[in-house]
């Protein structure tokens, strides 16, 4: 059995069909899980007091956003190389999700940044980056609506999202490209000394796992959508062809 059979889309609604429910009890047990615990059992910090807990949002929505445009990538050069339809739906149907989460990391770094910076905003390199990111999605989304052929309109996004990918690197590693800004090193290291306190490093892992779920049974769903949407305009295509 070959990877690229479920590539196929029967085949692809099929398997999703199995997972989807899986995965959606497995993305609710994890978040509700590691929000609970995070919330409601980690103590507030001695520098930050209670605004830490927004770890909890920030920090999976900020690391789906930026793993959302990768998936996108991957499956746009899928598409370019191989012309598989239903990699350039999982694609589009991501975008809408993947730009949701950095709208999620941009508000909840607003809130956790005000009171530790004294600013709602500021040009900081990562910041800066992330906005970038979310008008790349933006005109992702919109080069989808305006192109009236999908195969053309996937050849087009793709290539947006090669581009984009650029902002996305920049996103993840701006702290370490540039050592200015206010933003914080990364909450998660493998170097021991850079994560955040086990008390607030566990339930973190949860909820990050919970994210990645969601972001999978979303994209599943949304896919199964578009295949269907797909479908439909290909008979109405063809009734009125008839």
């Amino acid at each position: 059995m070959s990877f690229w059979e479920y590539a196929n889309p029967q085949k692809f609604m099929q398997l999703s069909r199995r997972v989807l429910p899986v995965v959606t009890v497995a993305s609710v047990l994890c978040l509700v899980t590691g929000l609970a615990w995070g919330f409601f059992g980690t103590p507030d910090d001695y520098k930050q007091g209670s605004t830490v807990k927004i770890i909890y949002l920030h920090v999976p929505a900020a690391m789906m956003a930026i793993n959302a445009w990768v998936m996108m990538l991957v499956a746009s050069l899928v598409w370019l190389i191989r012309r598989h339809h239903v990699s350039a739906l999982a694609a589009k149907a991501a975008a809408p999700i993947g730009l949701t989460f950095t709208l999620i990391a941009l508000a909840t770094g607003a809130l956790w940044g005000q009171p530790m910076w004294g600013t709602w905003w500021a040009w900081d390199p990562r910041l800066t980056s992330f906005l970038i990111l979310a008008l790349f999605y933006l005109g992702y989304i919109a080069l989808w609506q305006a192109v009236d052929n999908p195969d053309t309109a996937a050849d087009l996004t793709g290539v947006l999202c090669i581009v984009g990918s650029v902002f996305a690197l920049l996103s993840r590693y701006a702290v370490n490209f540039w050592n200015q800004g206010l933003h914080q090193g990364a909450s998660l290291s493998l170097d021991k000394k850079e994560n955040v306190a086990d008390v607030f490093w566990f339930p973190l892992l949860v909820c990050i796992a919970g994210f990645v779920l969601l972001f999978l049974c979303l994209v599943l769903l949304r896919t199964r959508t578009e295949i269907r949407a797909r479908r439909l305009g290909a008979l109405l295509a063809r009734e009125r062809m008839g």
